[in-house]
């Protein structure tokens, strides 16, 4: 009975019936693992119950999405993905797109300070990365760079959402049962040392 309300509740605010949707958008990953499951897990359900398919964004393109329509620099987002490393990648706003210099990945941060000097163009920073890493790009990268304002730092569901329409439009779609979130690296409780 509280899913019931919860799932009225979700439908009277978006004001269309969950039938009408034409598919689910999900952050499919990088982020925690119970986070990632828990999200794919909805989706999934939802998608089988109602037999649409699945929309796959990619957490660190929902980042950039913020900010890469109102900017012509580069966006990096970096979401901290402990032990000195992170979620990343390299976007920007062209053609009316996001453009990908490069895709999601995990690496060490000081992987990341070379390819964006390499590129040579301004860039600004968003992510929950920021105030861990913030030392060290500002030592390492010569490249022009600035940082996102705090409320543009997290993952919002309509930037997922934008996404998606733009996903649908170009057939990209997944089929519910095929889903899986996008770790980009293992847990360490899921790695066995032998």
């Amino acid at each position: 009975q509280r899913q019931m309300c919860i799932r009225d509740r979700v439908v009277k605010m978006a004001g269309i019936e969950l039938e009408e949707l034409d598919a689910i958008a999900v952050a499919a990953g990088p982020g925690s693992f119970t986070g990632l499951r828990i999200g794919s897990s909805t989706a999934k359900g939802m998608a089988l119950a109602l037999k649409k398919p699945i929309l796959s964004i990619p957490t660190l393109e929902g980042l950039a999405y913020r900010l890469t329509p109102v900017t012509d620099e580069l966006v990096c987002p970096l979401m901290d993905a402990r032990r000195n490393q992170v979620y990343t990648g390299i976007y920007s706003f062209e053609n009316n797109g996001l453009s990908i210099y490069l895709d999601s990945s995990a690496m060490d941060i000081m992987e990341l300070i070379p390819k964006l000097q390499e590129i040579d163009k301004p860039v600004i920073f968003t992510g929950d990365g920021i105030p861990v890493f913030r030392d060290i790009i500002d030592k390492e990268l010569k490249t022009p760079h600035e940082y996102g304002r705090a409320g543009f730092n997290r993952q919002r569901a309509s930037s997922v959402a934008l996404l998606g329409a733009e996903l649908y439009k170009a057939g990209k779609t997944e089929k519910a049962e095929e889903h899986l979130p996008e770790y980009l690296r293992m847990s360490l409780s899921l790695i066995h040392i032998s």
